[in-house]
């Protein structure tokens, strides 16, 4: 006979925050005491449904769940064991949540059936009921508290001026571009953080990520992006120190790390909308987050959406000992591909070789072209931040219907391009933008977290990181500028 428990409660908390918390369906073991361990198997995603959880519980029982349905729209899920160490057969659960207006709260409502031995009902209705159920619903409570706890240790804002809290900024210091030039150019100043408004996010920031658009905008390539004066960084990490209404997918307390389109990361605090930011998991350090997030989705979306690389694909990375390059080459080479890789020094070539790469050339007048052809015959798909200096080259190093992605311009901007060119070859060429690939807080969450995954699983390796102080954003534009690096830079304010 059929057992069936149902349980209900009240979260203090937007529904939007439970929601986030519980759609993720390998988070257990972050918030509910019984869970020791969790994974989602074959790596999956953890809200696709029919993606399988294998957990492990306090008490050693181990069990396997799968997700049967996930309806944002309706706050619900379903999902189902399909097999444990506990005696739960045809065990189904779902769990939907209701908005409660009255506060802003969240009427969380749990129940399953299941058949349990003969004998031993009552003993599992009660294990189900109140050791999965309601102390479920007492350690989330427990959970989503703690950013209360955090945010009330944050030091208070010094708020400039006279006035309430809630109309002051909260001082800052910027890196800030007077003019379009060199590193020389880059300054640092006082500044303020104004309060969020509807949709928006303050941050106190520990770590910057550079990346060479920087350097365009900073040289006034793409004048349009960045009106002067100006403030350059598209991605950092920190801790939420407060948010505007409408927001409930992070609150303060929480680390996080953002990807904005818009430049002004190069600060100590910023206000930015909360969609381009996303909460890290408790695996992945502030300046790692800062260093890899914006680089590690777009190795992402070159490997899985414009490169489709598969086993046996001969993919050509320029700068392959560079920030994006290395985590191309060692996440292409987990796919299986041949990976080629061009560097500019025996040095580079080395950090390469340890990266994935199955042959390197070191090129540093950017001759590659027949390399690459005796090595392998050709690439099927190459990654190019080199730019005008490389385009002859780049078209001899190709294959047939090969694919050439045009991802920088180091050496200068590409000249217009004659299709008749491409046509030799039947060659095809994309020039994508990071920020049509996260155009959503949804898209940027689920490609955030593959980087995470990628990275927890060895994937994508742990980033080098060389680190600067803001004061210091100069040097370090010059340390890149001058292809001296290897790895990732970042700004300390």
């Amino acid at each position: 006979m059929l057992q069936k428990v149902v349980r209900s409660a009240i979260i203090d908390a937007p529904i939007g925050r439970v929601w986030e918390v519980l759609r993720d369906f390998n988070s257990h073991d972050q918030w509910h005491a019984v869970v020791d361990q969790s994974r989602i198997e074959h790596g999956e995603p953890s809200s696709r449904v029919g993606c399988v959880r294998s957990f492990t519980l306090k008490d050693g029982n181990r069990i396997r769940e799968q997700l049967l349905g996930l309806s944002d729209s309706e706050y619900k899920s379903t999902y189902c064991i399909l097999d444990a160490t506990v005696p739960l057969k045809r065990y189904v659960a779902t769990v939907t949540l209701k908005p409660v207006t009255d506060g802003d709260r969240t009427f969380w409502h749990w129940e399953s059936s299941f058949e349990a031995p003969r004998g031993r009902e009552q003993e599992l209705r009660t294990m189900v009921a109140e050791g999965v159920y309601e102390a479920g619903f007492a350690n989330l409570r427990a959970y989503l508290s703690q950013t209360t706890v955090r945010s009330s240790v944050l030091p208070a804002p010094a708020y400039a001026g006279a006035g309430s809290a809630g109309t002051q900024g909260f001082p800052s210091r910027e890196a800030r571009l007077a003019r379009y030039g060199g590193p020389e150019e880059l300054e640092t100043v006082a500044s303020a953080a104004p309060p969020p408004a509807p949709g928006q996010v303050r941050i106190r920031q520990s770590a910057i990520g550079i990346n060479f658009l920087d350097i365009y905008l900073r040289r006034g390539w793409i004048p349009g992006m960045l009106p002067l004066p100006g403030v350059l960084g598209m991605e950092a990490a920190g801790t939420v120190i407060d948010v505007g209404t409408g927001v409930t997918h992070v609150l303060p307390g929480d680390r996080v790390a953002y990807l904005c389109p818009q430049p002004g990361a190069y600060c100590s605090v910023r206000t930015l909308p909360a969609r381009h930011v996303v909460r890290l998991p408790s695996t992945v350090d502030d300046e790692t987050a800062a260093a890899i997030l914006l680089k590690g989705i777009t190795a992402d979306y070159l490997l899985h959406d414009l490169g489709r690389i598969r086993p046996g694909t001969r993919l050509l990375v320029h700068a392959a000992a560079g920030g994006v390059g290395s985590l191309l080459c060692a996440w292409a080479k987990r796919l299986r591909a041949t990976v080629i890789g061009t560097v500019s020094s025996e040095e580079k070539a080395r950090i390469a070789r340890d990266q994935g790469c199955e042959h390197v050339v070191v090129a540093r007048d950017h001759r590659f072209a027949d390399a690459v052809q005796a090595f392998c015959g050709g690439a099927d798909v190459i990654v190019d931040g080199l730019g005008a200096a490389a385009v002859d080259e780049n078209l001899a190093a190709a294959d047939r219907r090969g694919h050439w992605i045009s991802l920088g311009q180091a050496s200068g901007p590409l000249p217009p391009l004659d299709p008749d060119r491409l046509l030799a070859k039947s060659l095809t060429f994309s020039r994508p933008v990071v920020f049509d690939y996260v155009a959503t807080q949804r898209e940027l969450q689920e490609r955030a977290e593959r980087v995470w995954r990628a990275l927890a699983a060895g994937a994508l390796p742990a980033p080098r990181i060389e680190r600067f102080a803001l004061a210091a954003a100069g040097a370090a534009h010059q340390k890149l500028e001058s292809r001296a690096s290897t790895g990732s830079l970042v700004l300390l304010p």
